[in-house]
């Protein structure tokens, strides 16, 4: 009697391994054939690449002897895989508006060169397109092209992205990728091509002179990195982010970076005057027309980036472990602790390079930092604005910003002489919990 039930028990208990390890080796299977499909010649064409897929099935019970051969082979290659399993690569999407310090986040990440792939601003192209093709940025179009232009660019695969940039690609090269220099693995010698007379970059390639792009080459220098981290300021909503969170083929954490609105006010009446010419004249003439077209967009845009906070902070289920809330000011204040955490959020060790990268471009001397540069005495930076904006103008974005200002931990003035008082700090100490 023990035998009769003791094998179809022990054959339950083979089955059940086998298919965990069945799962498991699927998982590798997939990265592994995806890496081998994206070294090969992009294709822009409109749908996924396909997947290999594992049905599951088993040997019939009378070949029991199949099936525990089978189960010794999938162990013996989970063993072999265990570790590209285990580790796996981070995805990391540093989500911010502009002027509010992602550029100088984004280094944090870039100068870890050896393992980390950087982009900066692909949504830049996507974006321009839709707006150029419709007249204006359809919201649901865009959400969707962002979304899956992410999807594609985390797995490496820049054919997507391709069917956006202009002029069109030629042979999947193109000299008009937005920002290349300001990523590092698109400057690097194995992916910079010899200039063409005639054709250059508007930007020097970091410390090289390059060619067009080739972005085959692209797809292969993201393909050595461990890790991809990719900064926009263009997504609006988190919640529109949740199909990339819950993807079985990505392990995405997602960075959102803020900034006092009424500091981000005044950065963008400097940096992007003629846009911003209205808010200038308002700022002159002391009377800001509260029902302006402009003053609605400045609370919807804070209203988004608020909604946005709060569904991270309620850490639902598809957001637990992934989701990081940073202010600008504590990492303009305390860069290298900051940058401590995000590492650690993310599950990636902070090298020496970078910290020494920090220190350096964090306390840079005057003189040497611009609009867009990432060079800066940061803790300068962080209440600067005081001194700029008009009180006037600040009530304003108090009155409409007034929840995320809360949210957030900015306190209120309630006179111009608060605002310019430096001994009175803005920033309330707060901690926002993201494991």
């Amino acid at each position: 009697m023990r035998i009769k039930y003791t094998i179809p028990i022990v054959f339950f208990v083979a089955l059940v391994i086998i298919e965990k390890e069945n799962s498991i080796v699927s998982r590798v299977s997939d990265k592994l054939a995806l890496k081998q499909t994206s070294q090969t010649p992009l294709q822009p064409s409109g749908s996924y690449r396909t997947l290999p897929k594992h049905n599951g099935s088993f040997a019939p019970l009378g070949k029991m002897d199949s099936a525990f051969m089978l189960m010794k082979r999938r162990l013996v290659d989970y063993s072999q895989h265990q570790e590209v399993v285990t580790e796996g690569r981070r995805h990391i999407l540093l989500l911010a508006t502009t002027r509010t310090g992602s550029s100088l986040v984004g280094e944090f990440f870039n100068q870890q060169r050896d393992n980390m792939f950087y982009l900066f601003e692909p949504l830049w192209h996507v974006e321009k397109m839709l707006t150029l093709e419709t007249g204006g940025t359809n919201a649901t179009a865009a959400v969707k092209a962002y979304r899956d232009v992410l999807r594609r660019l985390f797995l490496c695969d820049f054919s997507l992205l391709e069917r956006f940039i202009d002029p069109l690609p030629a042979d999947h090269t193109t000299a008009a990728l937005f920002r290349r220099s300001s990523s590092s693995s698109l400057c690097e010698a194995s992916v910079c091509s010899p200039a063409i007379k005639g054709v250059f970059e508007r930007y020097h390639c970091r410390n090289r002179r390059c060619g067009p792009l080739n972005l085959t080459m692209a797809s292969g220098s993201c393909l050595q990195k461990e890790h991809r981290v990719i900064k926009s300021v263009r997504v609006r909503q988190l919640e529109n982010l949740r199909p990339l969170a819950e993807d079985p083929h990505l392990d995405v954490r997602f960075i959102q970076l803020v900034r006092d609105p009424r500091a981000v006010l005044a950065s963008r009446m400097v940096a992007f005057a003629a846009k911003y010419k209205n808010w200038k004249q308002w700022a002159v003439d002391g009377d800001v027309p509260i029902d302006n077209d402009e003053v609605k967009k400045l609370k919807g845009n804070c209203d988004n980036i608020r909604m946005s906070a709060e569904i991270g902070l309620r850490q639902p289920t598809w957001l637990r472990r992934r989701y990081m809330l940073v202010r600008y000011e504590d990492i303009a204040r305390f860069p290298l602790r900051k940058a401590a955490e995000m590492y650690r959020f993310a599950g990636i060790p902070l090298t020496p390079q970078v910290r020494s990268w920090i220190l350096k471009n964090t306390q840079a001397s005057k003189g040497t930092s611009g609009v867009y540069s990432t060079q800066k005495n940061s803790s300068e930076q962080v209440e600067k604005w005081r001194f700029s904006l008009p009180f006037k103008i600040a009530q304003v974005v108090q009155k409409v910003c007034g929840p995320t200002l809360k949210l957030f931990g900015y306190k209120i003035v309630s006179s111009e002489e608060m605002l310019r008082d430096k001994s009175f700090s803005l920033i309330e100490d707060k901690v926002f919990k993201f494991l």
